[in-house]
């Protein structure tokens, strides 16, 4: 069986693609819905000067500023609708993912099913606007206090400037919160990851020219130039070795008699990724360690609030505290998330509920244990790899000045995003070529 869908996985070309009219059209559906995110990212909000705000980002632009900006393909800079992207609908899962894991009402709905996913996806949706209206507000409140020199970032301050971009900032969050679902409903692949994927990859042609022009200015050298395209070129390769690997765990199955018929016997692979946190680790470090630059910065004089200004200095980039600090997060937010996605008990359970066991490893908490054991062992590769695939460019960064979207978190965000919206496109060609072969099947049928 694993032999024919290798054969058939293998015989997909162009042309099945052709007549898959199914995948065409979701296809289509998707770049659709990510031109109409584009394009809302062009659309500023009412009652601001765009010449003092570009003035006041570009001295923030390696803080917390610039690296939410690349997440929202430039919008945050420019102030637009979609200035909060889908940002505050990723705080709202991951604060749920977290409760679900401490609050015993939420991991029952959990377990529910259908409907008990339904609940959680609501509370999502309602702690998304809870978390918008807020970023909203101080984004409202932080326009007010930006100045270069006399002149202000707002042209008319008050609560009236504060509500309507309040309710614009929610509204922009809310509509790409429905369009991301709706590219998973009716388009293909993941809608959220490929809503901030296509904010990236849509200003890596001017991270790409700006890198040149510090070329041609003679701020680095060309042969620097090549061989850091070169190293990225790598280090996406690297990423997408270590993305697809993985620790395969033998499960057997035992064999069962029911009348005079035998079941069962069969053996599966349970299988435990080298990275399971994904991304969340090196957004959350980044986060942190970017947060008291970006408050310090804030401030009119541009001199910082003292000791904060001191502690600013020793976490810019490329100083020893700050990758020490960087790679230390990291790692804690590689296990502590793992610890939040997987569950060795609740995985052995249900080992043992549907009579599957591990060759050589008692069923229930031996099971569990093993893989725990196995699973810390995975995720010291996956935090190793993480730090490494971060501080290089981190390192680059501060050394040369090359842009946030040459990072390691934009690189694992594009890189994974685009191996999930493959593997998708090919099951949909599986399906369609499966499909293909059961009609024939049945049409020799009848003619038999």
């Amino acid at each position: 069986m694993a032999s024919a869908a290798e054969q058939l996985a293998s015989s997909i070309n162009f042309s099945a693609f052709s007549k898959a009219t199914e995948l065409k059209s979701r296809i289509w559906f998707t770049l659709g819905a990510l031109v109409i995110y584009r394009l809302g990212t062009y659309i500023p909000i009412p009652g601001i000067d765009p010449s003092i705000l570009q003035d006041v980002f570009s001295r923030n632009a390696g803080g917390i500023l610039g690296m939410f900006d690349m997440f929202s393909g430039g919008a945050l800079g420019r102030m637009t609708i979609f200035a909060l992207n889908i940002m505050p609908y990723i705080s709202a899962s991951i604060i749920i993912q977290l409760l679900t894991a401490v609050s015993p009402t939420l991991e029952a709905l959990k377990k529910e099913g259908e409907s008990g996913r339904k609940k959680l996806n609501q509370y999502t949706r309602l702690g998304t606007v809870l978390l918008a209206a807020v970023q909203s507000y101080g984004i409202a409140v932080g326009l007010e206090g930006m100045r270069a020199g006399a002149q202000s970032a707002v042209l008319d301050p008050g609560l009236f400037f504060r509500l309507v971009t309040v309710v614009t900032l929610v509204s922009g969050t809310v509509f790409l919160m429905w369009l991301g679902e709706q590219i998973t409903a009716r388009g293909i692949g993941n809608g959220i990851s490929l809503i901030i994927m296509s904010g990236i990859v849509a200003n890596l042609p001017h991270a790409l020219a700006s890198t040149l022009e510090l070329g041609r200015t003679g701020a680095i050298s060309t042969v620097f130039i090549i061989i850091f395209l070169l190293m990225s070129v790598a280090v996406v390769a690297f990423i997408v070795f270590m993305e697809r690997a993985q620790r395969r765990i033998l499960v057997q199955y035992p064999k069962r008699q029911m009348g005079n018929k035998m079941f069962g016997g069969d053996a599966s692979h349970l299988p435990l990724k080298i990275n399971t946190s994904g991304v969340i680790p090196p957004i959350f470090a980044s986060s942190l360690l970017l947060l008291p630059a970006t408050v310090a910065n804030f401030e009119s004089n541009g001199q910082g609030f003292g000791w904060l200004g001191e502690i600013t200095s020793y976490l810019a980039h490329g100083r020893p505290l700050y990758m020490l600090l960087y790679v230390g997060l990291i790692v804690f937010f590689c296990f502590f998330y793992t610890a939040i996605v997987f569950n060795p008990t609740e995985t052995a359970d249900n080992l043992r509920k549907y009579g599957g066991f591990i060759p050589g490893i008692r069923p229930g908490k031996n099971t569990a244990d093993y893989l725990d054991y196995i699973l810390t062992r995975l995720t010291v590769v996956g935090a190793a790899y993480l730090a490494a695939v971060c501080i290089l460019p981190e390192i680059l960064i501060s050394e040369y000045s090359v842009p946030f979207y040459f990072g390691g978190t934009s690189l694992l965000i594009v890189v994974s995003v685009t191996m999930d919206t493959v593997a998708q496109i090919h099951s949909h060609l599986l399906a369609h070529q499966y499909e293909g072969l059961i009609r024939k099947a049945k049409l020799r049928g009848r003619r038999g």
